[in-house]
């Protein structure tokens, strides 16, 4: 009997490769088995390898396409709200590690800033568990993703930095249950 997480793709996708972070084409009738599901993505494991699946294409393997409205409005004078973004932020994750990349300690700051346009920008400084990490630049990319949904953001920059070092104290308390360090 087939587990419930063995899929077959309906159609074609694109999907990242864990851990070197290539794109790579998916093609319909290919069996999957899904591994994890969090913040709106998928990993999936093929006969080639693990890759993380964008929530768009949901449907592909028979799920729902989640919604990725933001609940909450823009502050009175436009700017979004800080809460909002942390919220998103909450939303990515690492698809080898089941803790959001907030509580994994790697986000170092978030500011929002004016644009001379008037509109609204987002700036994330974030680490990575690895440097040697090929997931880096998707993570990034989802975070940015997922910050520009945000009411009254019009830009965002995630950077990833070295600086300082990302280590296991920088885990939040509740990261560390879920991890089963405490």
């Amino acid at each position: 009997m087939a587990d419930h997480r063995d899929r077959i793709l309906s159609r074609e996708v694109t999907a990242t490769q864990i851990p070197s972070g290539d794109k790579q084409t998916l093609f319909a009738g290919d069996k999957v088995f899904i591994h994890q599901v969090l913040g709106g993505s998928y990993t999936v494991q093929t006969s080639t390898g693990l890759f993380r699946l964008d929530g768009k294409d949901a449907d592909a393997i028979g799920e729902q396409v989640a919604d990725t409205a933001v609940k909450g409005d823009a502050l009175a004078d436009g700017s979004p709200d800080p809460e909002a973004v942390w919220a998103q932020l909450r939303q990515v994750f690492d698809p080898e590690i089941p803790v959001n990349i907030v509580d994994l300690g790697l986000v170092y700051t978030m500011d929002i800033s004016k644009e001379n346009d008037g509109g609204h920008k987002v700036d994330v400084a974030m680490t990575l568990t690895a440097p040697g990490c090929g997931m880096g630049p998707a993570i990034a990319e989802d975070a940015k993703g997922k910050i520009l949904l945000v009411p009254g953001v019009a830009n965002a920059d995630v950077r990833i930095t070295w600086e300082p070092p990302w280590n296991q104290s920088m885990i939040s308390e509740e990261g560390k249950m879920k991890l089963g360090l405490i």
